[in-house]
């Protein structure tokens, strides 16, 4: 019990430091980098908790597909030419900290709105009757928020797509 302990608060140490990497890095290439391992972390901290099955969609989903696209976006730029206009001024940071507030304060408003808990049949401690219920749990209840999240996901594609041609853009038609 005292190492099992002792794991997770190391493991919420590197997550905690690795995250703080994340908004302190220059260099949006690292601070990607340091998300990937932000988010192998967590997958590790899932898989201590017995949430072998939610620890696989962190890692295959988030740390996988997620990131690679979130680095071909910062591809797509001149990284360069963009640091230097978004990290200059005083209203600049203002408002880079007031956009981490509201974020900050949306997530935690929703989190506390959508704790839910997976009803287990009495004596159903097989770990894939929890995978099934989560899966009929997120098709049946979640589905207009899993079909919102499809569709905003395509968006984002069809957005990088098209501010890279735009006029300015690294990837312009000339």
């Amino acid at each position: 019990m005292m190492m099992e302990a002792i794991a997770f608060y190391m493991l919420a140490g590197f997550l905690i430091f690795f995250s703080y990497k994340v908004i302190s890095v220059p260099n949006p290439l690292h601070s990607a980098l340091y998300l990937v391992l932000t988010m192998l972390g967590l997958a590790s901290a899932f898989f201590n908790l017995g949430a072998q099955f939610i620890a696989g969609v962190q890692v295959i989903v988030y740390a996988g597909a997620v990131m690679v696209l979130f680095v071909m976006v910062l591809m797509l730029f001149d990284l360069k030419t963009e640091i230097r206009s978004f990290s200059r001024g005083l209203i600049s940071g203002a408002l880079k900290v007031m956009s981490a507030a509201l974020i900050a304060g949306l997530a935690l408003g929703g989190a506390r709105s959508s704790v839910t808990v997976l009803d287990a049949p009495a004596g159903a401690a097989v770990p894939g009757d929890v995978t099934r219920q989560l899966g009929i749990l997120l098709y049946t209840k979640y589905l207009f928020a899993f079909e919102i999240l499809g569709i905003l996901l395509l968006a984002v594609a069809v957005g990088v797509v098209a501010v890279s041609r735009m006029k300015g853009g690294t990837h312009a038609r000339h």
